[in-house]
């Protein structure tokens, strides 16, 4: 099983028969998911953004004051 795990290892694809009749194929694992976050910054310094950090507040975290849903939003 071991140098079967190998061939598999290198790209090889396994074809397990019984009988003549295959019944499983043991094959590279994919990784399927996931972010490639280096293509997504050259993705951004193509379309000119040097810096996808968003800026955070220091008082980011801080409570917020108890009427602060209860004001009016600004006019724009």
């Amino acid at each position: 099983m071991t140098e079967l795990v190998r061939e598999v290892e290198d790209g090889e694809v396994i074809v397990v028969t019984r009988n003549g009749q295959p019944v499983a194929d043991l094959v590279p694992h994919k990784k399927r998911g996931g972010l490639n976050l280096e293509a997504g910054r050259a993705s951004l310094r193509a379309k000119g953004v040097r810096n996808p950090i968003p800026f955070i507040a220091d008082d980011f975290d801080e409570q917020l004051p108890e009427d602060f849903l209860l004001r009016p939003l600004p006019e724009i």
